[in-house]
């Protein structure tokens, strides 16, 4: 699974999660910091990304608009870099379970 990291998430997790989301990028990145939300979703939607974010614009179009792409929301106020890759981490068997669900547009952590 290929994640797309928000702008309000640290373009560092890309590296320390490549070795369980290998490929995953950063919209910062990708020339995409400070784009609508809808490009970062278009864009997410063509190249086969999931979406992660701490805000909850990408839950209410995955509401909305169902998926692709699919939406991991973090519900987290303030947090580390590390507390968020220890999330990713640690939820990876439900994250690919999500991955796999055909029924399921978003999937949250707090």
């Amino acid at each position: 699974m290929k994640l797309l990291f928000d702008e309000n998430l640290s373009p560092k997790l890309v590296q320390t999660l490549a070795d369980i989301f290998p490929d995953s990028a950063h919209v910062d990145r990708i020339g995409f910091g400070g784009s609508p939300d809808d490009d970062v979703w278009d864009y997410a939607k063509v190249n086969g990304f999931t979406l992660v974010s701490k805000d909850s614009d990408f839950y209410d179009k995955s509401m909305l608009y169902g998926h692709p792409p699919k939406v991991i929301w973090i519900k987290r106020g303030n947090c580390s870099n590390r507390q968020i890759q220890l999330l990713l981490r640690n939820k990876l068997e439900p994250i690919n379970a999500f991955a796999q669900d055909d029924q399921v547009s978003f999937i949250a952590f707090t």
